[in-house]
């Protein structure tokens, strides 16, 4: 029996023994991983950096040519173990240049697209001369160089009006009267949201205020120093006894008028030229446009003159003035008075010619610009058309359109605005030329 005990304790000690030997092994193993599990690389250890001496040249983003590296790491650059590569899903090129096959759709691009955008003022009137309203943008047509071209903007909203005021200053003075009366009517015509500025000419242009509130206390004021007498009539001589100069100056005859032109009443005892006036109107205009080019866009550009529209002795061209005032977005609207304001005669006045001065050279801007002329030879008049014109300057049709011609193309471009009614007549500017700030991206 102690045999038998003895056996039995021998037997559960060895297999106690070869259980601890089994997990101490087990232990002393590493875990294998899975086999659908990566593998991750131990890190480098640090290493101390090296001298960059012999390298050559370093691109960034690329580093130094594979012969240049190779080199000096094998001179002055004690060889490391190479460390181990993450795997090709999380490699990252800094800089990476597209194939030659890819198209640009592939890579992606941006596209700008540059649009001009044209804005026409359009006034439509009755057969009896009263503005129409109620129309819509099915009733518009309008095209440049005889093209169709679809509205993109269509609006009937009343516009803050620009206003540079012109008075002539060289009319007779009988008329020149009746145009000093009527200044004080001026700024009821406009409202707290419009801006003018004043500008007057005889003998050259004469700018008396830059813009301001139309509804300020400089306005009147500086209308009120605008006021001129005018001039005198002259009575023409050519012939006869009185024909001769009384006083003789260089071969000229010696005349005190401001309005005549220096040297143009020359001539001999026998014989005298008629008396050249001086009507700078091309110049007043100018010196009116340059003033309103510089204002905000939103703003309705007007150039409001009060003339006889006689023009002659300005350093300006009517052409040029006209192009300036076309690229601008610059109308010019007026009150014809004196002579332009007759019955009859203001339609006469608008031929010209030869070699002789323009009696009506306004008409021509009026018509270009879409501008509106009226004619008035009373005092009640002068001050209803202020208010008139006003009125029918900031209440227009505004249609705008997006022009088919290249950006580029800087020659002349003719409007014309139909309306799908019977007997009505339409007031647009006749055509324009582009600028650079009507491009839109």
């Amino acid at each position: 029996m102690d045999l038998g005990f003895k056996t039995l304790a021998l037997t559960a000690l060895l297999s106690s023994s070869l259980s601890l030997s089994t997990a101490a092994f087990a232990q002393a193993q590493p875990q294998q991983a899975p086999a659908d599990q990566q593998a991750v690389p131990d890190a480098p250890a640090p290493q101390a950096p090296s001298s960059l001496k012999g390298i050559g040249p370093l691109t960034p983003g690329i580093g130094t040519p594979a012969s240049t590296a190779t080199s000096s790491t094998s001179t002055d650059v004690p060889q490391q173990a190479p460390a181990t590569q993450p795997p090709p899903s999380q490699t990252k090129d800094v800089q990476t240049t597209p194939p030659e096959n890819m198209t640009p759709e592939d890579i992606g691009s941006r596209f700008v697209s540059n649009t001009t955008y044209v804005e026409v003022p359009v006034t439509v009137k009755d057969t009896k001369g009263k503005p129409i309203a109620g129309l819509t943008w099915r009733d518009f047509k309008v095209y440049e160089n005889d093209t169709w071209e679809p509205l993109k903007i269509f609006t009937v909203d009343p516009a803050p009006l620009s206003i540079a005021f012109v008075i002539d200053q060289s009319l007779t003075s009988d008329v020149m009267s009746k145009v000093n009366n009527s200044l004080s009517a001026f700024q009821g015509a406009l409202s707290p949201y419009d801006e003018v500025a004043i500008f007057s000419y005889n003998n050259g242009p004469r700018e008396w205020t830059g813009f301001t509130g139309a509804q300020g206390n400089r306005v009147p004021a500086v209308l009120a120093l605008a006021k001129s007498i005018g001039r005198d009539e002259q009575v023409p001589i050519n012939s006869g006894p009185f024909a001769g100069c009384a006083i003789v100056k260089n071969g000229g005859c010696v005349d005190s008028n401001p309005t005549v032109q220096q040297g143009g009443a020359v001539g001999n005892p026998d014989f005298i030229t008629l008396h050249k006036e001086i009507h700078t109107l091309n110049d007043a205009i100018l010196a009116a446009a340059k003033e309103l080019s510089t204002r905000p866009q939103g703003r309705r550009r007007i150039i409001y003159v009060i003339s006889d529209g006689k023009e002659y002795g300005s350093k300006a061209t009517y052409k040029d003035v006209l192009r300036y005032l076309q690229t601008n977005k610059i109308a010019v609207y007026g009150t014809a008075v004196g002579d332009s304001a007759r019955w009859g005669e203001g339609y006469v006045s608008r031929l010209h010619l030869p070699f002789t001065m323009y009696d009506n050279r306004l008409a021509g801007y009026v018509l270009a610009t879409g501008g509106i002329l009226d004619s008035e030879g009373s005092l009640n008049g002068i001050e209803k058309s202020y208010a008139q014109l006003a009125q029918e300057a900031r209440n227009q049709y505004t249609l705008v359109y997006s022009s088919h011609q290249p950006l580029i193309d800087d020659r002349y471009r003719k409007i014309e605005v139909r309306v799908d009614r019977p007997g009505v007549e339409v007031i647009a500017k006749k055509g324009y030329y582009p600028s650079g700030k009507d491009q839109q991206h």
